[in-house]
């Protein structure tokens, strides 16, 4: 080390000069690579940050300084020894709010600093659905309602669960002050180019798959069950039942749901919650496997998906009418181990269960993984902007 002699004041103040220097440069990089972080916009899974959110936190001590160009000038101090100069490793302000941010999403739900929080409302949705669930069944214990006694009564049945599912939104929309048509259903969009392009890809997709199944050698078509008017008639009739159920179990886990707990857990979370809760409702059906379920949370997961590129629900409705569709009446299969009556075939699925699907249908089968991971990338080349209309949760800062 060199010594200073007689020019030790000069040397003093370039050192502190330079670790002056040093301290602005090692502020100026972690601000900048804040800015990165915060400006990076690519559509990804994240659960503590909105991908919606376009502007980058502001830092007001900086902005205090471009303001005041005197407060940004260096104070004149006297002479500093080196190792005072140095204030060491920053210490972790941050570090309760970053714990606070580890939180799972699904626990910030429910428990926040104050108000009523967004599982909450979820909850009395629920309830709301739940009461005109049982007032449903009481209607049709009243009616002598049998499942098997008639095709017109399953439809009547099917459409009193939509409106279940759809009158207490209505409700939540009053109480949020929100328009009906942000929970995903808005009536200008009703049948419009998203539900038909939707209903064309579900078709199209199912075909595929069929036509796969057919050439493994393990899918019949058989001969016609139906004839004359009855094939025009059932199938208009299994094209409204399965319009119905497209809407009343897409709002019903796509809609309300989905907007209130984005709010709190942000998009994908609460799409991956509501898409296990889409299969554990269809755990139910007679003939439903395993492999089958899985593969009804993967195609609700596809569904949020779609929900989340086009803005709205229409999309999804028009695929899951035209897939159930295809598969109960067209084709003839079963649709997650339920085979309607009056279909249009006689058709049969033989083979291994891996491969036709065994009891459950096609969708049981492992070639529907194959075919929604291509629907995946498809409809993500195809609809690369996100337009859902959720003001996602912010964590702390």
């Amino acid at each position: 080390m060199q010594s200073l002699h007689a020019d030790q004041p000069c040397a003093l103040e370039k050192i502190d000069e330079q670790e002056r220097t040093r301290d602005e440069l090692r502020l100026a990089n972690r601000i900048g690579i804040e800015n990165s972080a915060q400006q990076g916009q690519t559509e990804c899974f994240t659960m503590s940050k909105t991908l919606m959110d376009n502007n980058p936190p502001s830092f007001p001590a900086l902005q205090s300084d471009a303001s005041h160009p005197e407060a940004s000038q260096p104070a004149t101090s006297a002479p500093v020894s080196p190792l005072a100069a140095d204030p060491g490793p920053p210490i972790p302000a941050r570090k309760d709010a970053q714990q606070e941010s580890a939180i799972s999403p699904f626990v910030q739900v429910f428990v926040g600093p104050g108000g009523i929080l967004p599982g909450i409302w979820w909850l009395i949705y629920l309830l709301l659905a739940y009461v005109l669930f049982r007032l449903l069944g009481d209607l049709m214990h009243d009616l002598h309602f049998s499942p098997g006694r008639s095709a017109w009564w399953q439809l009547i049945a099917e459409l009193l669960m939509m409106v279940s599912a759809i009158l207490p939104a209505f409700l939540m929309a009053r109480i949020e002050r929100r328009s009906f048509g942000e929970f995903g259903l808005p009536a200008k969009h009703a049948f419009g180019r998203n539900f038909w392009v939707g209903a064309v890809w579900g078709f199209v997709s199912l075909s595929v798959l069929m036509l796969v199944l057919r050439l493994a050698g393990v899918f019949s078509f058989g001969s016609l069950n139906l004839h004359n008017g009855r094939i025009y008639k059932f199938g208009l009739f299994y094209a409204v039942f399965f319009l119905i159920t497209g809407i009343f179990e897409e709002f019903l886990l796509r809609g309300y749901s989905q907007w209130v707990l984005s709010k709190a857990m942000n998009f994908w979370p609460a799409a991956a919650l509501l898409s296990v809760i889409f299969g554990a409702l269809h755990g139910g059906n007679s003939g439903e496997e395993k492999v089958g379920l899985l593969a009804v949370v993967a195609i609700g997961f596809f569904f949020c998906l779609t929900l989340r590129r086009t803005g709205t629900l229409w999309w999804a409705v028009g695929f899951h009418m035209a897939w159930d569709w295809g598969e109960s009446y067209l084709y003839s299969v079963p649709d997650s181990g339920t085979i309607v009556p009056r279909h249009l075939l006689n058709s049969s699925l033989t083979g291994p269960a891996w491969l036709t699907g065994g009891s459950v249908g096609p969708e049981g089968s492992y070639l529907i993984f194959a075919l929604l991971a291509a629907l995946w990338f498809l409809f993500s080349r195809a609809y690369p902007e996100v337009r859902y209309g959720v003001v996602e949760h912010r964590s702390s800062e």
